[in-house]
């Protein structure tokens, strides 16, 4: 099972045009031998869960929300399985450390906060690059000396399905 994590703005700051593009997304990547972790928010969040949950392979448990707060009732409606973990900003470590690949579009401080976690674990990163945020601004990028090339540019949902298959 291919653990694949979602990182991206909440619905204050997710425009239609992302939102749009992440419920595509999810319609086109979710197949049965995939999961997808994300922070069970609104938003970018919510639009690959909702493309997921529309596809032909969806099935029970393949949302799953790590969520900052203490209630499940926070994660939007299709997550099938929230984890509140009543951590705040911290669950983002976990969201990262659970993810085998992550996916990455537009962005603001907490999508930077999991970026630089996912460089420090070694994760690979598809960063979309054609909506702005920290993901467009990284993608391609090395966030230091010790490491390089986890931060991989992609501009199409086709080149993520390409890049996932070949896992």
């Amino acid at each position: 099972m291919i653990k694949i994590g979602i990182i991206g703005p909440n619905k204050s700051v997710c425009g239609n045009d992302l939102y749009d593009f992440g419920e595509n997304l999810g319609k086109v990547i979710a197949k049965k031998d995939r999961v997808f972790l994300n922070g069970g928010a609104g938003g970018f969040m919510e639009a690959v869960c909702k493309g997921v949950k529309s596809s032909k392979e969806t099935f029970d448990g393949q949302t799953i929300g790590i969520l900052q707060g203490d209630n499940a009732e926070e994660a939007n409606e299709f997550i099938d399985i929230a984890i509140p973990t009543g951590m705040g900003i911290a669950r983002n470590m976990i969201l990262v450390n659970s993810s085998d690949i992550i996916i990455a579009a537009g962005g603001g401080a907490g999508t930077l906060s999991e970026l630089a976690f996912a460089w420090q674990k070694k994760k690979i990163v598809l960063c979309v690059t054609e909506f702005g945020g920290w993901s467009k601004e990284l993608a391609g990028k090395n966030l230091d000396h010790r490491l390089k090339d986890l931060l991989i540019p992609v501009k199409t949902i086709e080149a993520i399905e390409n890049y996932i298959k070949q896992m």
